[in-house]
């Protein structure tokens, strides 16, 4: 009994892990992954203590009697923002509850879950392009401003999509995008035309801007999770300085004060 036991912990703790994993690389804060981790483990009747680094995640699994039976950590090779994998894995956890899965039914259902396919690129940037457009209208831009950000956009999100594929250094595929983004739109500055395009140079980059970063940062602080809120504050600081460098680079360049 007491060997079924450890193994269903063993098994368990892998699972976990691997939940754990899968939500950090997702961007989701240290509070909701602890959250969703314990959930699973109770579902199972085990306790879970969560351990998050900014780049790790170190789980004991103990059973009603307090009794350690797993030990483990797991790194995550990269981090983005899915926000698909961190609703579904959320619903998963609730459904394990609620359904009483087993682990290789949840294990089936993560497998599925991770392997759902990304929308289509062009989608991606079409859309990404739009919410530009939006955001230059929000700030009071006029229709031929909505164009030149929408299609700075575009090019600055193509330029980053292509540095990441050849596997660059984030922030420097953040510097390309923004750098090209704001050389689209400057363009149309630098030609002289008796046309504002400040608004369309200003919201160009726009799509750049750490949003889930900072967010998550601020949330871990508050919960007291100091040392990764430092790690994502700073990580987004530099993706800002990134930002920065390639706006000041386009202005050097036409000579725009």
């Amino acid at each position: 009994m007491e060997t079924t036991k450890k193994s269903e912990a063993k098994e368990l703790g892998a699972l976990l892990l691997d939940v754990g994993v899968s939500l950090l690389s997702s961007g989701a804060s240290c509070s909701r992954i602890r959250i969703t981790m314990r959930r699973f483990a109770a579902a199972y009747d085990y306790q879970a203590h969560v351990s998050i680094a900014p780049k790790s995640i170190s789980l004991t699994l103990n059973d009603e009697a307090d009794t350690p039976l797993f030990n483990g950590m797991l790194s995550t090779p990269a981090q983005g923002v899915n926000f698909k994998t961190i609703s579904g894995i959320s619903r998963l956890s609730w459904d394990t509850v609620e359904n009483g899965l087993s682990i290789q039914e949840v294990k089936d259902e993560l497998q599925k879950l991770l392997n759902l396919p990304h929308y289509p690129r062009l989608v991606i940037l079409l859309f990404v392009s739009l919410a530009g457009s939006a955001f230059c209208f929000s700030f009071g831009g006029k229709p031929i401003e909505l164009l030149i950000t929408f299609g700075a956009t575009f090019c600055g999100l193509f330029t980053r999509q292509e540095a990441v594929k050849k596997k660059f250094n984030p922030y420097i595929c953040v510097f390309f995008g923004s750098l090209v983004a704001s050389l689209f739109a400057g363009a149309f500055i630098k030609a002289g035309l008796n046309i504002n395009f400040e608004h369309a140079f200003a919201t160009s980059v726009l799509f750049l801007i750490p949003g889930v970063p900072l967010i998550n940062s601020f949330t871990d602080l508050i919960d007291g999770n100091i040392l990764n809120g430092l790690v994502r504050g700073i990580n987004a600081l530099m993706f800002a300085m990134a930002i920065a460098f390639g706006l000041l680079l386009a202005m050097l360049i036409y000579n725009l004060k």
